[in-house]
């Protein structure tokens, strides 16, 4: 006779975040207060609760204030000196008159073509109020009835 023993509950939740979806990262995940302010007022609530409990079970923690930049991945030859600077990477012309990009320690980077690296952008995540007068609601939420107002909040006009 064998006996019936249950798979242990897991959490779907390592297996999303290991997953590539927008604002993550191996360690982290961002959340543009703007958007989470768009979202629908019952999801709105839902995470409020969740971030509040999240926050409660782990203040006693030392956190460090975080910097978040907005950046994509680009290859090192398309990039011009400033972003290389900004990258920890540098450009040098060598004696046969080539391109040899180096790392700040010195190291030369053998397939720059190849290289990727973080580089700033402007955000591009829509502000609390730019583009808010657009009557499309953001991907993934759902669109209000034609008689209701849009659960994104929309700018005053000025007077």
């Amino acid at each position: 006779m064998t006996m019936f023993t249950p798979e242990p509950m897991r959490s779907a939740l390592p297996d999303y975040l290991r997953a590539p979806h927008p604002g993550t990262s191996d360690g982290y995940v961002v959340l543009p207060k703007s958007l989470m302010g768009a979202m629908p007022l019952a999801w709105q609530n839902a995470l409020h609760q969740i971030l509040a409990e999240f926050h409660q079970t782990f203040a006693h923690l030392d956190w460090p204030e975080y910097r978040v930049v907005p950046s994509r991945r680009e290859k090192l030859v398309n990039l011009d000196e400033d972003q290389l600077a900004e990258a920890g990477y540098l450009v040098e012309i060598d004696v046969d008159g080539e391109l040899v990009y180096r790392e700040r320690t010195g190291r030369r980077i053998d397939n720059p073509e190849e290289t990727e690296v973080l580089v700033s952008v402007l955000d591009p995540i829509p502000g609390e109020y730019r583009n808010a007068n657009q009557d499309t609601p953001p991907r993934g939420f759902p669109a209000p009835p034609a008689t209701a107002q849009a659960p994104w909040p929309r700018p005053t006009s000025p007077a």
